[in-house]
Order: C-alpha cells, then sequence, then structure tokens
C-alpha cells in the first residue's frame, strides 16, 4: 500500500511526467492506493479544476482516517520535530501512513525525511507501491 501526498496527487492530476509515470507504474502492478484524510483535506482546499475532485476520488477511493492514535504520534512528530511552523499537516499525514504501514508518495521527501527514524518509509519513483527499506 502506499499513500500519496497533497503535492504528489497534485502534480499527478496536473499531468507533471515523473509523477504520471510512478503512477503508471503503479498501476500496471497493481500497488493499492491510498490517501489519507489529513491530505484529502488539503487536496480540497484547491484550487481544483472541473473534475479533478472526481478522478481523485476514483482513483483512491476513500480517504484513510485520522485516528485517536494518529493524533497522539502525530503530535509527539510534531513537539520532537522542533514545533515547526506550518509542518503539522506533514506530521498527520505521516503518521497515519505509519500507522497504516503503508509507503507515502511525496514530490517532496526532504519534508518527510525526518519522520523515517519513526517507521514512515518513503515510497521510490522507481519501483511504485513499494518502500524504500
Amino acid at each position: 500500500m502506499t499513500h500519496l501526498d497533497t503535492s504528489f496527487l497534485i502534480a499527478a492530476l496536473e499531468g507533471r511526467p515523473r509523477e504520471l509515470a510512478w503512477m503508471d507504474a503503479a498501476a500496471a502492478g497493481a500497488a493499492p492506493l491510498a490517501i489519507s484524510a489529513i491530505a484529502w483535506c488539503e487536496f480540497l482546499c484547491g484550487p481544483l479544476r472541473p473534475g479533478q475532485e472526481r478522478d481523485a476520488r476514483a482513483l483512491l477511493g476513500e480517504p484513510v482516517a485520522f485516528t485517536e492514535a494518529d493524533a497522539a504520534l502525530a503530535a509527539t512528530l510534531y513537539n520532537q520535530g522542533g514545533r515547526r511552523r506550518g509542518s503539522l499537516p506533514d506530521c498527520q499525514i505521516a503518521a497515519v501512513a505509519i500507522r497504516s504501514g503503508a509507503g507515502l508518495a511525496t514530490p517532496n521527501p526532504r519534508d518527510f525525511a525526518r519522520f523515517t527514524a519513526a517507521g514512515l518509509r518513503l515510497a521510490t519513483e522507481a519501483h511504485p507501491g513499494r518502500a524504500d527499506p
């Protein structure tokens, strides 16, 4: 299972070649894709072009819920990361992926690299649907 972060989903829907190639390879390998409710909320904040919400929902299905356990882990990640302004959504997205045992596809791996010590696996572009060890 691979979760998409907001930026990755937007890039794919905008037709960026790298993200599209990764998505095509994931689909060919039947790698299940998902998105957290936190990333879905960021996505819905838009701006969205007509049909983008429909396309994203068809691709990803129901977003993965943000649970009480996710909230506790996200708070820990946020506090351990120095309580950086604007970083809480990334902490929340990472927490859902960690709990779900999912890799995270992101075009911004540096934004999420600090969460690997807590168990986050960053998905590779070379091997969609598989996360780095």
